[in-house]
């Protein structure tokens, strides 16, 4: 198994588990040094898309999944990593525990663009069902956004 740090809308363990069913969650922690932003909107059907970039002082709040080898494929299909949308990088997750290496997604596009409103929600509701603190998802919603036929 792999540990996949997941800050979009696959922090919601109920997805992940339609997505990867095999792949249990292992926890949650901040990626130190990092922040959420967006970007690809050339790409995204509605608008840019979830991204991480290194930013010192910055944190981005995640869920920890064991997933296995098969989940793993089906989880880069649902990434577009076969069609170069995403790319895999390793990256240390700080939890309760310790640091620990994991995986996640990065864009390969620039950032820049606005998320859909819908899209930005989705990711507050996925940060709420991972146990993300209340000022964390209230920043998400809080986020510039397009709105419904803004192009």
């Amino acid at each position: 198994m792999a540990l996949y740090a997941a800050y979009g809308t696959n922090m919601d363990p109920d997805q992940m588990v339609q997505r990867c069913p095999h792949s249990p969650v292992r926890g949650s922690g901040w990626l130190a040094g990092w922040r959420l932003t967006f970007g690809g909107e050339e790409v995204g059907w509605e608008g840019s898309l979830a991204t991480i970039v290194e930013e010192p002082g910055s944190a981005v709040y995640v869920m920890l999944y064991d997933v296995t080898r098969t989940d793993e494929e089906q989880l880069d299909s649902w990434q577009g990593a076969p069609l170069s949308t995403y790319s895999k990088i390793k990256v240390r997750v700080s939890t309760l525990d310790g640091d620990v290496l994991a995986w996640t997604y990065v864009l390969n596009a620039y950032e820049g663009g606005l998320p859909s409103a819908r899209f930005l929600g989705l990711i507050a509701e996925a940060a709420e069902a991972a146990g993300a603190p209340d000022d964390y998802a209230a920043d998400l919603r809080s986020r510039p956004c397009r709105t419904v036929g803004e192009t």
